[in-house]
């Protein structure tokens, strides 16, 4: 929420007012799935569910997603990517989270919440790593990086065209193993193939989300894969990857014999509309944000699915 201009606040409540919508809960969804999908796994083959570790997983991974954001709230900013952004491109989906171009965090404030909960995060990932799976602690030296990576030189991977590819890896693969780990203590294949799907699906989330910032990231200089391609090309792309996603979960599932994961394909109706929806109004961003929005359920839906599966296979 922006500060009008006839308004007034403290300080303090502007900072927690910027501080919530920069932490924005909502999209912790991206991070909750693969690890709702990763224990699952882990429940129907140990047949035990670590309520105390899987707590301690989430808030790990939660805190390390509000540092990624106000690492690239602060890179966004003083690169022009998140000022260029015309009125009528302004959505939920666009823009970053808005907090320092609304004024409700300074430079210097979002500096400091991405320093104190990357520290945070880093500190809840070695407790598990010690007290309880060592092999955790390379999941989450590598998530660390990717966090920190995405947006800081001299990586950059998002204003390099790898954005989309540091996303799907981290939070598919990667986090799937990493929650499959702290709960079983070992290495999961499914979860891997799993992560694969997901990976694909957040991917895909992140790539339709960049339609609306389009021209304010070519401006500054971000070279997403939507502006390499243009977005006639790139509507191709966002159905490919949903095509990928869904092929790989099938041969996934026929190949391991795990034939309830095709219970994900019942996703498969929604991403046909956002397709639809990407094709007919690349070019109109109001109008677009149906398929922004059906493109996060995809991932929403496939995941809650693939958890009914797992645990319909252990109740079997």
């Amino acid at each position: 929420m922006a500060i009008s201009s006839g308004e007034t606040i403290s300080r303090p409540t502007r900072f927690w007012r910027g501080f919530w919508q920069l932490a924005d809960p909502k999209i912790w969804i991206a991070s909750t799935v693969p690890i709702a999908v990763a224990t699952a796994l882990a429940l129907r083959d140990s047949g035990t569910l670590h309520v105390g570790w899987l707590l301690a997983t989430l808030a790990g991974i939660y805190l390390i997603e509000i540092g990624k954001n106000a690492v690239n709230e602060v890179v966004d900013y003083e690169s022009g990517a998140d000022r260029f952004i015309a009125a009528e491109d302004r959505t939920p989906f666009s823009g970053g989270k808005k907090t320092i171009v609304d004024g409700l965090l300074s430079v210097r404030e979002a500096k400091g919440i991405a320093w104190v909960t990357l520290l945070l995060g880093a500190a809840v990932g070695l407790s598990i790593a010690w007290f309880r799976e060592p092999m955790v602690l390379w999941v989450g030296l590598a998530g660390l990086f990717a966090a920190v990576a995405y947006s800081l030189p001299p990586f950059k991977l998002a204003y390099r065209g790898l954005g989309e590819l540091c996303v799907g890896f981290t939070f598919g693969p990667l986090l799937m193993e990493g929650a499959y780990v702290v709960q079983a203590g070992r290495w999961s294949g499914d979860g891997a193939l799993l992560g694969v799907v997901l990976g694909l699906l957040i991917a895909n989330v992140l790539w339709i989300n960049e339609f609306p910032d389009f021209a304010a990231d070519k401006l500054a200089g971000k070279m997403t894969g939507v502006v390499r391609l243009g977005k006639r090309r790139a509507v191709v792309v966002h159905g490919l990857l949903f095509a990928l996603a869904y092929l790989f979960l099938a041969g996934a599932a026929l190949a391991s014999g795990k034939v309830l994961w095709l219970l994900g394909l019942i996703s498969l109706p929604k991403a046909a509309t956002s397709v639809s929806v990407a094709a007919r109004r690349y070019a109109d961003t109001p109008r677009l944000m149906a398929a922004n929005a059906a493109t996060i359920e995809v991932y929403q839906l496939t995941g809650l699915a693939l958890v009914i599966a797992t645990l319909v296979e252990m109740i079997l």
